[in-house]
């Protein structure tokens, strides 16, 4: 496979990509580098310059696993899905603590969030499944014990480190893929039914922090100057941006550090106070776009890897874009994910930008019929 990358006729293989979606992902990667500048009241240190190296990078990195063959992804699917398990157990033996939570690997070089790249190991290893799973053993119970498997060891390895925002989105696009693999919807409903039922067991397990956020959810006036100050000043600045923004560089909020994290989880506030309505439309139809088109491309593939995966990974991304806005407008618990391409960090964009690079594969080679 990597013999076949490096011998392939690169310049007219770049000519068969989707340069449209390929210069609107640049785009989005462009504004944020322009946001996180501003949230720095104009300087692109610390956060603008390292966004607009590692989106660099990361842009280099996706066009290049736009060529790896499906094939490749469907033979190491399970070899990768392990070695991600692998290192979210070694997160939990020998994992770096920052901000309270134990969640990266440092390597002195680079610090791993392993995590991050489940989100993307999962999809791939259900895709795998279910592509080889005989026509119908998905609706019965000796082809659903495996993939709730999949997806029970690694969320509850982040659960423990802790990290409720991570797991949600694997264990939503573990169940999207479960979903779009053959299992009936109704099965979904007694897992629902008793997940509702065991909120307050699964409450009284969260920790102190994480009850905090909760409950701020669901009254967020109870603590304003506490608990609560993150989302009442996430709402007075996406509030106070109005139609038109205040402008650039002119954002109070962040500028006066009122808004916390200006630059990661609330990068959305800090984006609509200076671009406003419009602004945060515009960021929201260019998502729109993105995700239409790597659904449309799930629909166009022939085979049921290539289906999945594609399917999967958009619905990966769009739980990104999803709960973030969510929590930046209070209509989620605070659980800390990042806006893809536009908040600073370097594993989430890493895991995003794969996603795209696999994607674009995924559409190059749409038509084929065998893996």
């Amino acid at each position: 496979m990597i013999d076949a990358v490096l011998n392939a006729r690169w310049p007219q293989r770049l000519l068969n990509l989707p340069w449209a979606i390929v210069l609107l992902i640049a785009a989005i990667g462009g504004f944020g580098m322009v946001v996180l500048y501003s949230a720095a009241a104009g300087s692109f240190e610390p956060w603008a310059a390292r966004h607009g190296l590692r989106f660099s990078i990361f842009l280099c990195w996706m066009l290049a696993l736009s060529q790896v063959p499906l094939r490749f992804w469907s033979q190491f699917a399970y070899p990768l899905y392990a070695a991600v398990l692998l290192a979210l157990i070694g997160v939990e033996v020998l994992g770096a603590v920052a901000g309270g939570s134990q969640r990266w690997l440092d390597l002195g070089f680079i610090r791993l969030q392993p995590s991050e790249m489940m989100k993307l190991a999962i999809v791939l290893a259900l895709a795998r499944y279910y592509h080889f799973l005989p026509r119908g053993q998905a609706r019965r119970l000796g082809g659903i014990w495996f993939p709730l498997l999949l997806i029970a060891m690694p969320a509850a390895l982040v659960l423990l480190q802790p990290d409720l925002g991570t797991a949600i989105t694997i264990v939503a696009g573990g169940v999207v893929v479960m979903f779009l693999g053959g299992l009936p919807w109704r099965w979904l409903l007694i897992p629902g039914a008793l997940g509702l039922a065991s909120l307050p067991l699964l409450y009284s397990l969260l920790h102190e922090y994480q009850q905090k956020r909760v409950l701020i959810f669901l009254d967020p006036e109870a603590d304003p100057l506490g608990a609560g100050y993150h989302i009442t000043q996430s709402k007075i600045a996406i509030g106070s941006g109005g139609v038109t923004g205040k402008g650039f560089l002119q954002g109070s909020q962040s500028h006066l550090d009122y808004l916390p994290e200006p630059q990661t989880d609330f990068v959305f506030a800090t984006m609509a106070e200076e671009w406003g309505l419009l602004g945060g439309t515009l960021l929201i139809l260019a998502f729109g776009i993105v995700l239409n088109w790597g659904i449309r491309v799930a629909l166009q593939t022939e085979t049921v890897f290539g289906r999945l995966l594609a399917a999967g990974l958009s619905m990966t991304i769009f739980f990104y874009v999803l709960i973030n806005l969510m929590m930046v407008m209070g209509m989620a618990p605070v659980v800390g994910i990042p806006l893809p391409l536009v908040s600073h960090g370097g594993s989430s964009m890493l895991t995003v930008m794969t996603a795209f690079g696999i994607l674009i594969g995924v559409w190059r080679q749409r038509a084929e019929r065998l893996l």
